[in-house]
């Protein structure tokens, strides 16, 4: 098996390249608006306790009224996310592997025809027994079992406690555009002797895997945990707060919006052309994370519409930009990219999406904000902390501490 370190280095080119930042991952033109949420917690990426009341619930639509024979299967993963091969599935999981989703509905009076999925873990057919990271695949069982879509989840048994504190006053600069993480880990009750062998961490913003921290060594190691200060491997670029819309209601425009047409075929909506934003603005927004909904907020997993999004960006060419969030799930990320039209000096993309509350951003192909969204101390962020552990002899990576942070 590859080490941590080599399986980090690959994981980050992948996710660059495929630009996925929620975990989730959809390979099937047919689907679309992948959702998996813990506890009805849309703003963060799914995260359940081990032996709680935690319910995992993904939801995706299937682009007609055509039923399909969806079978979902779980694996275990290691740290880096490569499938557990050295555990029997018995375990992990008590039940059984490679259930239909018997859940679904037809969608009703929307433009666009669609089939709702929707599936819970745990359920009557299988429950988790361990902690670490799960992977879900949904497959086609009518169509050579042809993989649909991923989506990723962690269970934590919480162990060892974090703590997580940030500050505009960096290493780098003070009040201007970075942000620093300073944070300890308590190992609790678990045996530690060689934290290179037995510790993984990973330190990430707004869920972002393409430029978290991994295994960054600490400032200070005792009997009883880890400490991380002044560490300029736990500096984030700020940012700038994330653009957002919603589309509650295809009559008319809500907020974010510049207009909303019908075309004949479709619903067209135009959020208000994003333009250089120099200085910083207050603004409450959910940092990439996105809601299905409309104005009733009833009914809205098979009565909200398809209205394609109508992006732009109006600024000078600054090389390939591309539309990010946690519902940029497509598994080919050319899907998210503008175009740029210099006669307009704007870029424009568009993209079919279902009603609802969207927050995005927009990033460079390295993912790097671009110059003209700037980067201000004052931006609104959520930081994650992820700790596994492997204790001698122990064939698995266990996730054993979790802890988020919303600095403002």
């Amino acid at each position: 098996m590859r080490t941590i370190q080599q399986s980090t280095l690959l994981f980050l080119l992948l996710t660059i390249v495929t630009a996925s930042q929620a975990g989730n991952r959809i390979f099937a033109p047919n689907i679309k608006s992948l959702t998996s949420i813990v506890n009805g917690d849309w703003l963060n990426r799914p995260v359940m306790e081990l032996n709680s009341r935690d319910q995992l619930r993904v939801d995706f639509d299937e682009l007609s009224h055509n039923y399909h024979r969806f079978i979902y299967k779980l694996e275990h993963c290691e740290a880096d996310w490569t499938p557990s091969e050295g555990l029997f599935e018995s375990e992990w999981m008590e039940g059984f592997n490679g259930n239909p989703i018997e859940d679904y509905q037809n969608s009703i009076n929307t433009t666009v025809l669609y089939t709702h999925y929707q599936l819970t873990i745990p359920n009557d057919q299988c429950r988790l027994k361990m902690s670490g990271n799960y992977r879900l695949t949904v497959y086609d069982e009518d169509n050579d079992d042809e993989k649909m879509l991923e989506v990723e989840f962690y269970v934590v048994e919480p162990c060892m406690s974090i703590s997580l504190e940030a500050t505009t006053n960096t290493d780098i600069d003070h009040n201007l555009s970075h942000q620093q993480l300073s944070m300890s880990v308590n190992y609790g009750n678990l045996r530690v002797d060689n934290i290179d062998e037995q510790i993984h961490t990973v330190v990430m913003q707004n869920w972002r895997e393409d430029n978290a921290r991994y295994d960054i060594r600490p400032s200070y190691i005792n009997q009883k945990g880890l400490q991380w200060e002044h560490h300029r491997q736990l500096i984030f670029d700020a940012g700038n707060e994330f653009h957002k819309f919603e589309v509650l209601d295809v009559s008319h425009t809500t907020m974010g919006l510049d207009r909303i047409s019908w075309d004949g075929e479709h619903y067209q909506a135009w959020p208000f052309v994003a333009v250089e934003r120099r200085n910083y603005l207050t603004d409450v927004d959910a940092d990439g994370a996105f809601r299905i909904r409309n104005s009733e907020m009833t009914e809205i997993d098979y009565t909200c519409d398809y209205v394609f999004i109508n992006y732009v960006l109006a600024v000078p060419f600054q090389g390939d930009i591309y539309i990010s969030g946690h519902w940029t799930t497509d598994n080919n990320r050319e899907h998210y990219k503008m175009t740029y039209y210099p006669e307009q000096k704007a870029y424009h993309a568009s993209i079919m999406q279902k009603q609802g509350y969207y927050s995005y951003q927009f990033l460079t192909a390295d993912g790097k904000t671009p110059r003209s969204e700037g980067s201000f101390y004052q931006t609104e962020n959520r930081y994650q902390a992820l700790v596994y552990y492997r204790a001698q002899g122990e064939r698995t990576w266990r996730l054993v501490g979790y802890q988020g942070l919303l600095f403002r």
